[in-house]
């Protein structure tokens, strides 16, 4: 028998082992991917807005679609939407080493818009393959161990973030862009292989099955408007990270502030998620879900704080501490934001409610990229990131007065 109260409790469990181990390496091969591009398209460019196109293009895409892949992983074997999802990443990836070997034959604003055309491809494919993966947790281990499991998934995720953007910017330096991209399309096909070793759950609910897709669909969105505690945890995080992230601007950082180069540029993308990978490893023994709502808000509101401090500093090691922070506090969000979705939505919606949060997530990263190019292009750099800060601590400030209902919160492991 198991023992769930084991901070390892999770891990009993093979079909989740192997999901986890996947979940970190496609983070890796994705973010690597990411950070490699980033430099490249800014160093070709010197311009904000093209990296702020980035969050854009691969945002777009996923909305529009996210929904759908919401209501197909209700219906569908999961691991097969995932493997089919996975493979038009290896493909677009594909095409980028072919697109970026071939650099110096094509114009800049040619190899532009083939990035950006490959990263929506990314984009459309993530709306299947995102829906489905987050939905897969509570399948593959009981629920008395959801929160470990919660804490052990973002764990995962947070450890491909650290190695990620660390490995990015030394293969970068030393091997160079064509040979880092086939690295990413490497680590993909181990994922794929991950993923074939997991068995797809049956849907609970065989009626859901005959829903007409608009019905399902208006049916997980009006159950995330409807359960309170959902709505307010995923708005939250919306608006802060929307506002307060910096990470598409870290080129700009790296280059034109700091002067540290690709390398530099590596410790500072990995910072945040090594903050993080620490923290997760404290959340582990100690989880944050007595007094959740509290604990979610005070995690934020260090997030506003450490960017603000971010913004004016002109020390790498000041800056990687202050990512390492927004890391630390985000990580706490995440696991008490995880919980809360996993406990309070039934199995048979459960992909279509991880959809929902899908467009939120998206919205604060993806977009929220496209807001800090835009915001940079406006107001200039560091203007721009404490604006980003102040408006973090402001919309925690509002939503602290507004869910006082939540302040005593408890959830059970």
């Amino acid at each position: 028998m198991s023992n769930t109260n084991s901070p390892y409790a999770a891990l009993q469990y093979k079909q989740f082992v192997a999901f986890i181990s996947g979940n970190c390496l496609i983070t890796m091969a994705i973010l690597i991917q990411e950070v490699v591009l980033g430099y490249s398209i800014y160093k070709m460019t010197h311009d904000p807005l093209a990296l702020g196109f980035i969050g854009l293009a691969e945002a777009l895409p996923y909305i529009s679609l996210v929904l759908f892949g919401g209501h197909l992983a209700d219906r569908m074997n999961k691991t097969v939407l995932m493997k089919l999802s996975l493979f038009v990443i290896i493909i677009a990836s594909l095409i980028l080493i072919w697109a970026t070997a071939r650099s110096t034959e094509l114009s800049q604003n040619s190899l532009l818009m083939v990035v950006y055309a490959v990263i929506m491809l990314i984009g459309f494919s993530k709306g299947f393959y995102s829906p489905a993966s987050n939905s897969l947790t509570p399948f593959l281990i009981p629920k008395n161990v959801l929160t470990n499991a919660a804490t052990w998934k973002s764990s995962s995720w947070q450890t491909g973030a650290i190695l990620g953007p660390a490995l990015a910017g030394f293969l970068y330096a030393y091997l160079g862009l064509t040979i880092t991209l086939w690295i990413v399309v490497a680590l993909l096909v181990v994922v794929m292989i991950l993923i074939g070793t997991i068995k797809s759950p049956q849907i609970p609910i065989e009626e859901n099955r005959k829903l007409p897709i608009l019905k399902s669909l208006r049916e997980g969105i009006a159950f995330v408007f409807k359960t309170k505690i959902i709505l307010y945890s995923i708005t939250l995080d919306l608006f802060s990270v929307l506002f307060g992230g910096v990470m598409a601007l870290l080129p700009v950082y790296s280059e034109d502030i700091l002067h540290v180069g690709a390398q530099g540029l590596g410790i500072l993308r990995a910072s945040p998620s090594i903050g993080a990978g620490l923290t997760m490893l404290l959340l582990i023994y100690y989880p944050p879900i007595k007094n959740a709502w509290r604990n979610l808000l005070l995690a934020i509101a260090g997030f506003g704080i450490a960017t603000l401090i971010f913004a004016i500093s002109k020390n790498i090691w000041l800056s990687s501490i202050t990512l390492f922070l927004t890391g630390a506090f985000d990580s706490v969000s995440v696991i008490i934001r995880s919980t809360i979705i996993y406990h309070f939505t039934p199995d048979e919606m459960r992909g279509r409610v991880s959809s929902v949060n899908g467009i939120f997530v998206s919205s604060s990263n993806e977009l929220g990229a496209f807001e800090s190019g835009v915001a940079a292009k406006l107001l200039g750099t560091i203007p721009s990131v404490l604006f980003g800060g102040a408006m973090t601590m402001l919309i925690v400030t509002i939503t602290w007065l507004r869910s006082k209902e939540f302040f005593n919160l408890k959830i059970d492991k």
